[in-house]
């Protein structure tokens, strides 16, 4: 409704602007009330929330992978998120401007290109190993779009994490799955920047389902000359459709409500959570082993996210 959009403007501002201070976050920190202080935690609680179902979603998509290619599950994992979003959200497509269409079919591209290219990844190097290539393009946004220098030094700290999660492995990675993981990475990133310019301009969830459709109608093709058949095996297409919502339709709708609230070199930061969530996902999915070093770099990675989120709702210096 549109006075659900009016209500969520102030905060998407904050997107656009990100020293800008959310109207949900009040005048001063001290003189927050309990609800306050829920409301500007509640997008964190929706990018972790995002994180979660979209990692194990991919470790589903892994085991998915011998039966329909990795790009037979990318085809079907968007073809049914589409189909689901447009069930549910039933988007207008009349009344947009063209710079409306302009930007859906940006994140289209954005969120077609990173999943195609993150498969293509997880089908040649472990799950913890590509997330940790790939989250280096939501950092590298951090560092470039952020306006304080704090950012820079949790951004850091991130990295740190993200190079010592590969254990030292990186030098025997096939290196066309790391080039993939790292264009994933600039995908991401752009996906990242789009979602926001998307969640301004459309309300609801409505232009995340018509992005959803220029994604599936990208990678349909692809799909079907790689897999071909195997994409209508009935329980090949029940699984490719729990990956949908697994990693489609949950991650990017809370991801897209987060960022109508949450500034976007703080969300691109904690983004640096999913090397920690893969990892755990593709012990408990995959039997990939943590090791001591895993756990160091899950912890550094957690601080740097924790940091992020303080240095955000955490007094602020006036002046």
């Amino acid at each position: 409704m549109n006075d659900q959009r009016s209500a969520a403007e102030p905060a998407a501002a904050a997107v656009a602007v990100p020293e800008a201070v959310p109207a949900l976050e009040g005048a001063t920190p001290a003189g927050r009330t309990g609800a306050e202080r829920r409301a500007a935690l509640t997008p964190i609680v929706l990018v972790v929330a995002g994180g979660l179902s979209v990692q194990f979603g991919s470790a589903v998509a892994a085991l998915l992978m011998p039966k329909a290619g990795a790009l037979g599950v990318v085809t079907l994992r968007l073809v049914a998120a589409a189909l689901i979003l447009l069930v549910i959200c039933r988007p207008k497509v009349r009344g947009h401007s063209r710079a409306d269409w302009g930007t859906v079919l940006a994140f289209g591209v954005a969120m077609g290109g990173m999943n195609t290219l993150f498969y293509q990844a997880l089908d040649r190097i472990p799950l913890g190993i590509a997330v940790t290539l790939e989250v280096l393009g939501p950092l590298a946004l951090s560092v470039f779009a952020s306006r304080r220098l704090i950012n820079l030094v949790w951004a850091g700290l991130a990295l740190a994490g993200v190079v010592l999660l590969g254990g030292g492995g990186f030098d025997r990675l096939d290196p066309v799955g790391a080039a993939y993981a790292l264009g994933a990475g600039a995908m991401w990133a752009a996906y990242i920047v789009f979602s926001a310019r998307t969640g301004r301009r459309f309300p609801q969830a409505d232009g995340l389902a018509l992005a959803m459709v220029v994604a599936a109608v990208l990678s349909l093709p692809l799909g079907i000359i790689e897999s071909g058949a195997k994409l209508t095996v009935p329980s090949t297409v029940a699984l490719g459709a729990a990956v949908a919502l697994l990693s489609s339709v949950l991650p990017y709708t809370l991801e897209l409500m987060a960022l109508r609230r949450l500034p976007a070199p703080t969300f691109a930061v904690m983004m640096s959570l999913e090397p920690a969530i893969a990892a755990g996902a593709g012990f408990l999915v995959l039997d990939q082993a943590l090791f001591t070093t895993d756990a160091l770099a899950i912890a550094l990675v957690i601080g740097a996210s924790v940091g992020a989120v303080r240095s955000r709702t955490g007094p602020r210096r006036e002046g």
